[in-house]
């Protein structure tokens, strides 16, 4: 697989703008009131690691807060991470059973101590809307691992997470649900995950998604559309993703067009 994330020339450092304030009031929208214990950790992870819930960097799962790729590679460009090496460890990997083992090391500074992770994925231990990915999930949970031990970062990252640790989804979480009572609205949550999730697995463009979303669902935003439209449009994208990312990307492109271009 090559080397990944890869610095190259002068790194510039940006500058810390995440206030535990704001990540907060996030936390409360997304996944209701957060104990004094998940306030307290979330504090210190926005003060340590400068990470944003905004930005993706933490899901609040089940009571506990995870770390996400987006966040360890946030952490890493902050710490001036030197690069990612990434390879298949093909001796313990079986491409007709969709098994995969990759290794990556992560190298903090230039010619200095490599830190290394190993992730797996097959089948059984990916959830439903990744499963045909399961070589690209193997690769980012061993990065995610190479980076923890690097970074010294005790929380699990999500991708990380098997389908056994939340064997209908991680949707399935008491801290999703709205304190406003509106029982209509507690599974759409859950569809966003999903849809975050594979927007970040198969490095899709958001805004586009969402735009193809809206003229799959017949409205003007997504937030618009019903739950069942929701979901049909999550399956049917990750799907398409599965089976054909080229394709899948080229039509998101075509959604940069002027509408009337479109095919």
């Amino acid at each position: 697989m090559g080397n990944i994330h890869q610095r190259q020339g002068r790194f510039f450092m940006k500058r810390n703008v995440v206030s535990f304030r704001s990540n907060v009031r996030l936390a409360r929208r997304f996944w209701g009131e957060p104990s004094g214990t998940a306030r307290h950790c979330l504090r210190d992870l926005t003060a340590r690691h400068s990470l944003s819930v905004g930005d993706g960097h933490l899901q609040f799962l089940e009571g506990r807060w995870y770390i996400t790729h987006a966040g360890l590679l946030h952490i890493a460009e902050r710490r001036r991470c030197a690069g990612i090496k990434t390879s298949v460890e093909r001796h313990l990997s079986d491409p007709n059973s969709h098994r995969w083992v990759c290794k990556a090391v992560a190298y903090k500074k230039s010619g200095g101590k490599g830190f290394t992770g190993y992730g797996d994925a097959d089948p059984s231990n990916v959830f439903p809307l990744v499963r045909g990915a399961e070589m690209r999930v193997a690769e980012t949970r061993a990065v995610n691992r190479a980076l923890r031990k690097a970074y010294a970062i005790g929380l699990c990252s999500v991708e990380e997470l098997g389908s056994h640790a939340f064997p209908e989804g991680p949707s399935n979480n008491k801290h999703r649900i709205p304190q406003n009572g509106n029982a209509s609205s507690i599974s759409m949550p859950s569809l966003r995950d999903k849809l975050c999730l594979l927007i970040r697995n198969y490095e899709l463009d958001p805004t586009l998604v969402k735009r193809y979303a809206a003229d799959f669902c017949g409205t003007e935003t997504l937030r618009e559309a019903s739950r069942d439209l929701v979901e049909s449009f999550v399956s049917t994208i990750s799907q398409e993703a599965a089976n054909n990312r080229a394709a899948l990307v080229c039509k998101l492109n075509s959604y940069n067009q002027p509408e009337e271009m479109r095919p």
